[in-house]
C-alpha cells in the first residue's frame, strides 16, 4: 500500500485525484495540503502545510499547486525521504534546481501533462514531424489556468524540433513578413515551432498539432474532457517513483 498526500488539494485537480486515487487498489491518500485545507474527503483529511503530515505515514507527495508550492514541496520531500510527483506546470529554472537537488535523494516524477492520449499524442507529433514542411500548435485550456503557453505544448514544441534537427533539417522561418498586431504568430518556442493559446471559460485541456506540406494536411488532437483523463498517468507515476531510488524522471512516457 503507498500513502499518498496531494499538495493543493483543495484545487478541481486536487479534489479529482483525490477522489480517483482513493479508488485505486494498493494505494491511500492521507492528506489533502492546502493554505485553504478542504474537508476530508475519501478518507484523507485536510491540513494547511505538509509540515503537519507525519512523513513516516507518507510514500509519496503528489503536487498540482503552483511552482512556489513545488519549490516547497521538493525540499520538504528530500528533507524527510518521501518521492514526489509533479503535475504543476510554470516551473523556473530555480523550480528545476530544486527538483534535481531533490532528486539527489528521492525518486521525483515531473511531467506536463499525465494524460495517456497528451503523452502518446507527443510521441505521434515527433514521429511526424521530419516528413512534414511546416508545423504549428494551438493549446487551449480552461481560463483559470494561469501560464502560457502550456507545459504539454512547450514539451511538443521541443519534441518536434529534436525530431527535426535529428534527421538534419533546419529550423523553420517563418513567411510572415509583415504583422499588424504584435504576438499574431504565437511564440517561437524552438526552431521555429510556433505555439498559440488560447483560455476559453468551459474548455478543460486540448491541443492540436498542424502539419503541412504541400498537397497534404495532418492534424494531431488530443481532448481532455474532465480531470479523470489524468489519473491513469499520475496513478503510474506513483507506481513507478520510489524514495529508495533517487532520479529525476521528465514525462511519463519512457512509464508507458
Amino acid at each position: 500500500m503507498k500513502r499518498l498526500a496531494i499538495v493543493g488539494g483543495a484545487g478541481r485537480m486536487g479534489q479529482a485525484l483525490a477522489r480517483g486515487l482513493a479508488a485505486h487498489e494498493g494505494l491511500e491518500v492521507v492528506a489533502l495540503v492546502d493554505e485553504h485545507p478542504p474537508a476530508s474527503v475519501a478518507g484523507a483529511i485536510g491540513v494547511a502545510d505538509l509540515n503537519a503530515c507525519d512523513a513516516l505515514s507518507l510514500d509519496v507527495v503528489i503536487d498540482f499547486s503552483s511552482p512556489q508550492g513545488v519549490l516547497t514541496s521538493a525540499q520538504w520531500c528530500a528533507a524527510h525521504g518521501v518521492a514526489l510527483v509533479v503535475g504543476t506546470t510554470g516551473l523556473t529554472e530555480a523550480h528545476w534546481s530544486a527538483l534535481e537537488a531533490a532528486s539527489q535523494r528521492v525518486g521525483v516524477v515531473v511531467a506536463a501533462n499525465f494524460a495517456i492520449g497528451a503523452v502518446l499524442s507527443e510521441r505521434f507529433a515527433a514521429m511526424a514531424a521530419p516528413y512534414f514542411e511546416r508545423v504549428e500548435i494551438i493549446e487551449l485550456h480552461h481560463d483559470h489556468k494561469v501560464d502560457a503557453p502550456s507545459g504539454t505544448s512547450i514539451a511538443t514544441a521541443r519534441a518536434i524540433a529534436s525530431a527535426r534537427r535529428a534527421k538534419g533539417l533546419a529550423p523553420i522561418e517563418d513567411p510572415t513578413t509583415s504583422v499588424s498586431v504584435e504576438g499574431a504568430r504565437g511564440a517561437n518556442v524552438e526552431d521555429g515551432v510556433r505555439v498559440h493559446s488560447v483560455r476559453l471559460t468551459g474548455l478543460v485541456a486540448h491541443q492540436e498539432v498542424l502539419f503541412g506540406s504541400p498537397g497534404e494536411g495532418l492534424t494531431i488532437r488530443h481532448d481532455s474532457y474532465d480531470r479523470e483523463s489524468f489519473l491513469p498517468g499520475v496513478a503510474i507515476a506513483v507506481a513507478h517513483v520510489s524514495a529508495a531510488t533517487p532520479e529525476l524522471l521528465r514525462g511519463i512516457d519512457s512509464l508507458l
